[in-house]
């Protein structure tokens, strides 16, 4: 079972958050007490992140719908029916594969730096970094990620952050995950049709070059979903703005809960 951090009371409902690759649940360090006070809350370490098995114990079966149904493991270990869902980058990704399968199981979502596609730009970068990618280490590869991603000067403590904590990763662990990211845009091919009616907050960093416009038009048609772009942001609007996200996010979770708790301060 994929590690796992649970902190509940009775009589709250459940918001489960998930990380971008090579990150872990310290990327919601600015997150979690906050939300602690309303919720309950589960972080989750994503297959080949902190102490969750490696890609290895996978058998070489390892896909986007396995990482949905071993999230889902964790929820039904816990007796968690249906849970309000957080993700950043890789992790609203998955939450858009989660909608997907189990829409049921899903309250509402806050995705921020949602990808939904990569633009012809991102494409090239990937398929650059595929034909490289054994010749070189892999932090080389994710450190130019990390800056091609959060280019400027206030991307740099959420860059900083990301890369400290993928060097916690394995180098077959990165790579497996890499070798998913044409895979994305299928994570998001029937969200619309299968869970237009769970509630969807986008929150996006105004500067997040390389997905806003993609995200942008692709959730156009989906009457559930709300963007918000936030100014002088990058692609990890959480840790970049921890205030001005704690508040959209749990304004919307507080509209979206099955029965209202206090109102969230």
């Amino acid at each position: 079972m994929l590690e796992y951090n649970v902190h509940q009371e009775v009589g709250k409902e459940y918001v489960v958050f998930l990380h971008g690759i090579g990150g872990n649940s310290s990327i919601f360090c600015k997150q979690l007490d906050v939300f602690k006070k309303y919720y309950n809350v589960i972080t989750i370490h994503l297959p080949g992140h902190g102490n969750s098995p490696g890609i290895e114990c996978y058998n070489g079966n390892f896909t986007i719908d396995l990482i949905v149904e071993e999230v889902f493991k964790v929820l039904d270990h816990l007796k968690v029916e249906r849970a309000h869902f957080i993700g950043i980058s890789l992790g609203s990704v998955l939450i858009h594969a989660l909608l997907q399968a189990h829409p049921n199981r899903v309250k509402s979502a806050v995705l921020g730096g949602c990808i939904t596609r990569f633009t012809i730009l991102s494409n090239t970068l990937l398929k650059i970094g595929d034909a490289i990618k054994e010749m070189i280490p892999f932090m080389w590869l994710y450190k130019i990620f990390a800056y091609i991603m959060m280019p400027k000067s206030n991307h740099r403590i959420s860059r900083k952050l990301f890369i400290r904590e993928a060097k916690k990763m394995n180098r077959n662990d990165f790579l497996a995950w890499y070798r998913l990211t044409p895979y994305v845009k299928s994570t998001y091919s029937s969200v619309q049709e299968k869970a237009s009616h769970i509630p969807k907050l986008y929150i996006s960093g105004k500067e997040d070059h390389l997905f806003v416009k993609s995200l942008e038009q692709d959730t156009m048609g989906d009457p559930s979903s709300t963007i918000i772009f936030i100014k002088d942001c990058g692609h990890v609007c959480n840790v970049e703005k921890p205030r001005e996200f704690n508040r959209l996010a749990l304004e919307f979770i507080y509209k979206n809960q099955d029965v209202p708790l206090r109102k969230v301060q």
